[in-house]
């Protein structure tokens, strides 16, 4: 057990929470907790919303350094990165478009809202800090607003609590890869604390296939560099009221292979185009508890701003920037010992700077009843209203059930919920006149409607856990053309449906085997055609191997379907697209308690496969590092 500060929306909490692995948490272990589902801590036992937790430790074993590649085995989340490190990342959660998923980091929304669509560019983020990852899929808009039509995944950072402890680290290894790490974390008297120092630098990623170059063209390899700082810092004013804050910096420098439009089909460019972006999150709460803990509150603000900086070798640089401020209040109201009232209300302002200045503000209201009735049945009701100064008002919301079978270990549950979408700042006032594209104000958000019913069964004394969720999501008003191109409109509608399954199994103390399948139909209504960039089946197998004291090993086999895709400047619009299969290995061994060597192989049959097509994602890798804690 470990005592967490979780930072959920505008909720600090602290709670002793199960720190374990993914697979854990998703089999019902009684100790896990979660926050997301429900923005209070419930035991995930008692949530009906699918939701996978990923830990600190899970990353460390399979020692991922960036988001994307922790996100990638998720069931029920396709993960597209435009070549290696560094490259735009997007996520498709359940067949949902890449900007249908909210992502919050310690309470903040991290949505840029000076891109074209809204969307969190994943592949920015480093992961040494991070102490959990709550992915939780389905409709959550009657919760968390606009962009919460596939699900939300929350980032929650560490917290420091006892002694000083320093950490640090440095590996290198394939495509010229150098990372370092140094992280402090601790607490003294009413005063905790947690820094963190992150540089990732990966400077010869081959990206463009070689297939797309010219006869004798040479291979421009991608080079990325990232410095992150970040912090977490924590009063106890009394025992009943605290502050926190926390913030985070990012400086990011991507050197790329873009395309030369000045023949059709174009072609990869021979001089290589630059991205550099800087992003900065805050946020500061106060939270109070009173009349014995029956009523719980916090009080929030935080602001984001992001700014990129791109570079072409045929023309002008173009600057983008976007700034969000939010402020926020939550309250939780113990009815009864079966009863917690959950209400709240927020007011956000986001603004685009660059190419063009526009704002947009938005309030909103929200109320959660959670219930348990005899101890086998628990439910969630959510209700929302989100006010928007574009277009008007919003309700949406989202029922979640679950009934608990003890004696055979068995779990039903079921969820129903609506989403929307925002139309973005870029959609209603960018206008492109040279190409005789034009914005369009008057746009409304994009809506859902979904619902998913799935079961969990333990077995052989929990030693063996399955289970099964089928979900069906339908969305309309979506954003897309208008029918004479010169514009967007609210035209598309989609259907996404199908199944996530798992079975994990821990035959003896030392070994944890799990097997997620995730089946997914993704469709445009309209055009009665499958969406792009949503493979049909994943499945991804974990063993983790605590093989002595001292070592630990662990692997990890993906395999992805074909898919739709276009090819790289989408001169050919559709086309079914090879899948692919990657195994990736890891290792690390304690030499002393305060000193360890690990390495790992990325990629170890050395596929050679394009997602998105176009642009190769990186073959074999191997890389070794030191780490040291004081």
């Amino acid at each position: 057990m470990r005592k967490i500060s979780f930072f959920l929306g505008s909720v600090p909490l602290a709670l002793v929470a199960f720190v374990g692995s993914a697979s854990a948490a998703e089999e019902g272990t009684a100790d896990a907790v979660v926050v997301t589902a429900t923005r209070i801590p419930t035991p995930e036992v008692d949530v009906a919303s699918s939701i996978t937790v990923i830990t600190a430790d899970e990353i460390a074993a399979k020692q991922r350094q960036t988001l994307p590649d922790v996100l990638k085995d998720v069931p029920g989340l396709n993960v597209v990165q435009s070549g290696g490190p560094g490259g735009q990342t997007t996520v498709f959660m359940r067949g949902t478009n890449s900007n249908h998923t909210k992502v919050l980091v310690d309470g903040i929304d991290v949505g840029d809202p000076s891109s074209s669509s809204g969307a969190f560019d994943f592949g920015q983020f480093l992961t040494q800090d991070i102490q959990t990852i709550e992915v939780l899929r389905g409709p959550q808009s009657g919760l968390y607003g606009s962009d919460a039509i596939g699900g939300v995944i929350n980032i929650i950072t560490r917290s420091g609590s006892g002694p000083a402890r320093f950490e640090a680290s440095a590996q290198g290894g394939s495509f010229d890869t150098f990372n370092q790490t140094a992280g402090i974390s601790g607490s003294a008297g009413p005063f905790h604390y947690s820094a963190n120092l992150e540089h990732f630098h990966s400077g010869a990623t081959p990206v463009t296939p070689l297939n797309l170059l010219a006869p004798g063209e040479l291979r421009n390899d991608d080079y990325y560099d990232n410095h992150t700082a970040s912090t977490k810092l924590g009063f106890d004013v009394t025992e009943h009221f605290d502050l926190g804050l926390v913030a985070r910096y990012t400086d990011t420098h991507l050197r790329l292979t873009g395309d030369d439009f000045s023949t059709f089909p174009s072609t990869p460019d021979a001089l290589q185009s630059a991205n550099n972006t800087r992003q900065y999150y805050t946020r500061g709460t106060g939270h109070l508890l009173a009349f014995d803990g029956a009523l719980e509150q916090t009080l929030g603000m935080a602001y984001s701003s992001i700014k990129s900086f791109d570079f072409s070798p045929h023309g002008p640089p173009i600057d983008y920037a976007g700034e969000r401020l939010k402020v926020d209040w939550q309250g939780n109201v113990k009815l009864t010992t079966n009863a917690t009232l959950v209400l709240g209300a927020e007011h956000q302002r986001d603004e685009i700077r660059l190419p063009v200045s526009a704002s947009t503000t938005l309030d909103s209201g929200y109320g959660e009843l959670q219930s348990a009735y005899g101890g086998n049945f628990f439910n969630t009701l959510s209700v929302r209203y989100d006010a928007n100064d574009r277009f008007g008002g919003k309700v949406t919301y989202r029922l979640a059930p679950v009934y608990l079978i003890k004696d055979t270990g068995t779990k039903l549950r079921a969820s129903l919920g609506t989403g929307f979408k925002a139309p973005t700042l870029d959609e209603m006032f960018h206008n492109y006149p040279d190409f005789g594209f034009f914005a369009n104000p008057q746009l409304k958000p994009e809506s859902s409607l979904g619902y998913d019913v799935g079961f969990e069964q333990a077995a052989l004394g929990d030693a063996l856990s399955f289970g099964v969720t089928w979900f069906r999501n339908n969305i309309r008003n979506l954003i897309a053309n208008s029918a004479d191109f010169t514009s967007y409109a609210n035209v598309g509608r989609a259907v996404t449906e199908g199944a996530e399954s798992f079975v994990a199994w821990q035959p003896v103390k030392t070994v944890r085997v799990r097997l997620d399948y995730t089946f997914t139909e993704a469709t445009d209504t309209i055009a009665h055609q499958e969406l792009l960039r949503r493979p049909k089946h994943k499945v991804s197998l974990n063993t983790a191997w605590q093989a002595t004291p001292r070592l630990s090993l662990d692997a990890t086999v993906l395999a992805v379907s074909s898919w739709v895709d276009g090819n790289r400047d989408f001169s050919i619009p559709r086309f079914d697209a090879p899948g692919y299969t990657t195994v990736d290995i890891a290792a690390s061994f304690d030499i002393t308690g305060n000193l360890a060597i690990f390495g790992r192989v990325n990629n170890l049959l050395d596929r050679r496969y394009e997602n998105p097509t176009g642009f190769l994602q990186p073959g074999l890798g191997a890389f070794a590092g030191i780490k040291m804690k004081l």
